[in-house]
């Protein structure tokens, strides 16, 4: 019985309007139906597939819903995960958004695979990855990417 794919991850955001409009206005996501759960909160997601669950922080009660942070949590980094990662199509139009909202985005090639990717922070300091596969040369709404074929390795033995 294998794991099949990702169903969703849980956003506890520090404003839930901001958080709602950099992930449909920024990242392109849909608010979805969501049950009438006992707080507040959206299902977002893409092609009728939920992505993100959101609710917000500092409510009554949370210990009860949300079971992966607790009132003390951190409110401004993502504890224990480093990024979450999506597959995307048209790069460019993402760079062009980014770029005109001023929105900091980390980009990086990887040739061999024909990759690339960005890197870009919700309000909450949440990295989401965007994925791009069929990249096969570094366009130029991406020069000077990194490269993950240029990086400096780490030897074996620092596992």
């Amino acid at each position: 019985m294998p794991v099949t794919e990702l169903n969703h991850y849980f956003v506890r955001a520090n404003d839930l309007e901001r958080s709602r409009r950099f992930y449909c206005e920024v990242l392109g996501f849909e608010e979805m139906p969501r049950p009438n759960f006992p707080f507040p909160g959206y299902w977002l997601g893409v092609n009728g597939k939920i992505q993100v669950h959101m609710g917000p922080h500092g409510i009554p009660n949370s210990e009860l819903y949300y079971l992966g942070t607790t009132p003390r949590s951190a409110t401004d980094n993502t504890g224990i995960v480093d990024h979450i990662a999506f597959l995307a199509t048209e790069p460019e139009s993402f760079a062009k958004r980014f770029d005109a909202i001023g929105l900091a985005a980390r980009k990086r090639y990887f040739p061999e695979f024909q990759l690339f990717q960005m890197f870009v922070r919700d309000p909450d300091g949440l990295t989401v990855e965007l994925n791009f596969h069929g990249i096969t040369d570094e366009p130029a709404w991406g020069a000077g990417s990194e490269n993950y074929a240029q990086m400096p390795r780490v030897a074996e033995s620092a596992k």
